[in-house]
């Protein structure tokens, strides 16, 4: 979408928004005696995920031409990342105990919390999300050769994004709401397929969502059993795998991003 393929949720900012509003919605919740529900989460989440993007997009947007430029969407976003790692580090300070292991949940990542009604929740926005990305991947074939050449095209390139980009938001916002933050599973699955079938978003998408989920399963098995009776959050497990594989990513000269 941004015409940089290593552009991810941790990019834009969502990854830390929404455990940020979702960590907040817990502390505020205790102090205004808020009751919670199995959708106030999900809600919260969504809503510190559009609040980060939205950031983000902001103020990497150049005032010439109105778009973000490589450089300025990844420091921005790694600044505004920053700022709400720290605002979530600020309210697990001031939380009280139980807010505060649940706020570390959200820091670590771990499928431990799952229910029968949070699969439902998470499947519902990813499954229509993934139905939705599905009708725009065309679009977004265009959109992989450059904005202008995609507009020459017939594409509403300014539309293409903020669809997309809601779509990502409410899906990623969703899933960190229930799970946490899983780092690299997001940013190495599909980078990963392209080497091996193609950058054509038609099967990309599809194969990113079952992959990834296939990987994280295995994760999850992996930080349930080694260091059993404990469980390992599978944050730790996603990043020890990922960073070298995304290492490897950057060092392959025969792949360009």
């Amino acid at each position: 979408m941004s015409e940089f393929s290593l552009s991810c949720a941790v990019v834009a900012g969502t990854s830390r928004g929404a455990p940020f509003g979702s960590a907040l919605f817990f502390v505020l919740g205790g102090v205004l005696h808020i009751g919670t529900s199995l959708w106030s989460l999900p809600i919260a989440a969504c809503i510190g995920g559009v609040i980060s993007t939205y950031l983000v997009f902001l103020l990497a947007r150049p005032r010439e031409d109105g778009r973000a430029s490589i450089v300025m969407l990844l420091l921005t976003g790694l600044a505004v990342n920053a700022l709400f790692m720290s605002a979530i580090g600020f309210l697990s300070y001031i939380a009280r105990d139980p807010q505060a292991r649940s706020i570390t949940f959200w820091s670590l990542g771990t499928l431990s919390g799952a229910s029968r009604k949070a699969v439902e929740i998470v499947a519902v926005s990813t499954i229509a999300g993934t139905i939705i990305a599905l009708r725009y991947a065309k679009q977004l074939n265009a959109l992989m050769i450059g904005e202008e050449e995609a507009t020459y095209l017939g594409v509403n390139v300014n539309r293409l994004k903020w669809i997309i980009l809601s779509v990502n938001v409410v899906i990623v916002a969703v899933a960190t709401a229930f799970t946490g933050v899983i780092s690299f599973v997001g940013l190495v699955v599909p980078h990963i397929l392209r080497m091996i079938g193609g950058a054509d978003n038609r099967y990309l998408i599809v194969g990113s969502a079952l992959t990834g989920a296939t990987l994280l399963t295995l994760a999850d098995l992996i930080a349930r059993l080694c260091v059993r009776p404990a469980e390992l959050p599978i944050g730790i497990v996603t990043s020890a795998v990922g960073v070298p594989v995304f290492i490897f990513l950057l060092r392959r000269r025969r792949y360009v991003f």
